[in-house]
């Protein structure tokens, strides 16, 4: 898992949230700027690293158009809610964020959330798997029981010469599961280009386990 480095752009328009989790930032080394909408952040022209978003806020604008307007200015984003609405979950879950995090958790597990993602690594939550265990509109991938298995053992963090060595594949062999991976994912409309799409998939079919 790579070390978290970069600054952090906070759209919050929460005053006593947003100062709270500048401070905790400050105080693990990293530099953040604070927004109370997307428009303000971005007109700020910072180099950000990743975008910390409050799932609802308070401009009217909407979780889908928030998180798009970020990705498309190049960041990756982590959604802070208060999950007062299933939704407003869902359809963040479906926007490839790399997580979502309850502003009710202690500050220790937000800080090491937003490090996480800091890294660009996804977050997972009870809160994030509840919404995608709810979302009915996921397309079934028709992956075979060998494709889950090296899916399973490839997006939780193995590489695919230590996927090959416990399936007893080669990893040339593994290398192709994982394209038709990808193309099944693709062909069923769901995003697996990267990485970390992979895991969001493998998350959303209940393929990793509780510790994942």
């Amino acid at each position: 898992m790579r070390m978290a480095s970069g600054k952090v752009g906070i759209v919050e328009d929460h005053g006593l949230i947003a100062l709270g989790l500048t401070g905790l930032l400050r105080d693990a080394g990293v530099e953040s700027v604070r927004a109370a909408t997307v428009d303000d952040l971005l007109s700020q022209a910072q180099a950000l690293t990743l975008a910390v978003l409050d799932l609802r806020l308070a401009d009217g604008s909407s979780v889908t158009g928030n998180i798009t307007r970020l990705q498309e200015a190049g960041l990756p984003v982590l959604i802070l809610t208060s999950g007062e609405n299933p939704a407003l979950l869902r359809e963040a879950a479906r926007a490839d964020v790399l997580g979502i995090v309850p502003k009710s958790l202690p500050e220790s597990e937000i800080l090491s959330a937003v490090l996480q993602a800091l890294a660009g690594n996804p977050v997972a939550s009870l809160e994030w798997a509840a919404a995608l265990d709810a979302d009915p509109h996921l397309a079934d991938a028709g992956l075979s029981p060998r494709e889950r298995e090296i899916l399973a053992l490839y997006a939780s963090g193995e590489t695919a010469k230590t996927v090959a060595r416990l399936t007893g594949l080669t990893p040339a062999t593994v290398a192709n599961y994982i394209s038709r991976i990808r193309a099944k994912y693709a062909q069923a409309g769901r995003q697996a280009a990267s990485r970390v799409d992979l895991y969001h998939r493998a998350l959303e079919d209940r393929l990793l386990g509780d510790g994942a």
